[in-house]
């Protein structure tokens, strides 16, 4: 079932005795738990009627056993089983010996005074376990994996509007940008862009800049642009407010290794024949960074690249065997792909 189906459900009080949410978008596990939590638990006597176990810190029979225990002055007992790792092939050293038949001979006959609320917030389950098939033939399945481009676009812009608020094409995109296409991010900037619009209700590209922080992979991103377009002087000032951060210069020169590792990999796959899904797919990487990456290595030839990822290669060698000052090395790099020192 889709998360807005069953967030429609819930508010019309029609609710199935055990849900499965099963995705890594936190932001949509959690506006779903908090529905559940608006309409089951809505007086001081309800809390009694609510618990949460994380299964990495409780064993399996305790929640059990609250699962099966009757309301408290109320129609429902919700409760909630976070980081359920007996449902996936992960292994946990030292981990909890979880009584996994109790949650099978629950699942035969679940309470009908009772939510179960099972919380795996992974990419997917071990669909061989046996508690695995039983859960998710027993249980209401919420899929709240990450959403593709449009989604989120469509799913952030109603939110905006729905708000009462509008946004600036310009703003829009470096928002996305800067929150890496992740809901949960997105959700979380948007509270601060609505305080600080509150008098105008539209959203700037200004106010985007000022408000969201931009991560050091972006610093980054905006670093290989500068070197890739011969922009020296701002690639060095970039370079020495990250100095100036904290940020180490072997780790920087990885990190841009790691860039331009990947537009070489996007300009190979795309000069294939591959497209956009297809390239983020035996990446394995999201969608919205080959996009970015696509917009990128159309202005570079195959060969720079490879001359810019070779010569990095050489650096991160010197830097870590100290056969040259790390500053100095990653700053003459720069100078000389900007040509403002000898090739």
């Amino acid at each position: 079932m889709n998360l807005q189906e069953a967030l429609k459900q819930v508010r019309q009080q029609q609710f199935a005795s055990v849900y499965l949410i099963q995705g890594t978008e936190g932001y949509l596990n959690e506006l779903f738990k908090t529905e559940l939590m608006e309409q089951l638990i809505k007086t001081e006597d309800d809390q009694f009627n609510y618990s949460s176990f994380d299964m990495e810190e409780v064993p399996l029979s305790v929640a059990m056993e609250e699962a099966e225990t009757i309301p408290f002055f109320g129609d429902y007992r919700l409760v909630f089983i976070e980081n359920p790792y007996f449902l996936t092939a992960e292994r946990k050293m030292n981990g909890l010996d979880h009584d996994i038949d109790s949650l099978l001979n629950y699942l035969e006959q679940p309470s009908p005074t009772t939510i179960l609320v099972f919380s795996a917030q992974v990419e997917k389950l071990d669909e061989r376990k046996k508690v695995t098939k039983s859960l998710k033939k027993q249980a209401e399945v919420i899929d709240v994996n990450p959403m593709g481009e449009r989604e989120v676009r469509q799913y952030v812009e109603q939110t905006i509007q729905g708000e009462g608020y509008e946004i600036r094409p310009e703003a829009f995109d470096l928002l996305l940008q800067l929150t890496d296409l992740n809901l949960s991010k997105v959700m979380g900037e948007l509270q601060k862009l609505f305080l600080y619009s509150s008098d105008s209700k539209i959203i700037s590209l200004n106010g985007v800049k000022e408000l969201v922080p931009k991560s050091l992979e972006h610093n980054v991103f905006d670093l290989t642009n500068d070197v890739l377009t011969g922009n020296g002087e701002k690639a060095i000032q970039l370079y020495e407010d990250l100095l100036l951060q904290g940020e180490e210069t072997i780790k920087l020169n990885a990190i841009l290794l790691n860039q331009i590792r990947l537009f070489l990999q996007t300009k190979i796959l795309a000069k294939v024949g591959y497209q956009q899904a297809n390239i983020a797919e035996t990446l394995k990487i999201h969608p919205y960074r080959v996009k970015l990456a696509l917009q990128q290595v159309r202005r570079f030839e195959l060969d720079r690249l490879e001359a810019i990822y070779d010569e990095l290669v050489e650096n991160d060698y010197k830097m870590k065997t100290g056969k040259m000052d790390k500053e100095l090395l990653f700053e003459l790099f720069i100078l000389k792909l900007s040509g403002q020192v000898n090739r």
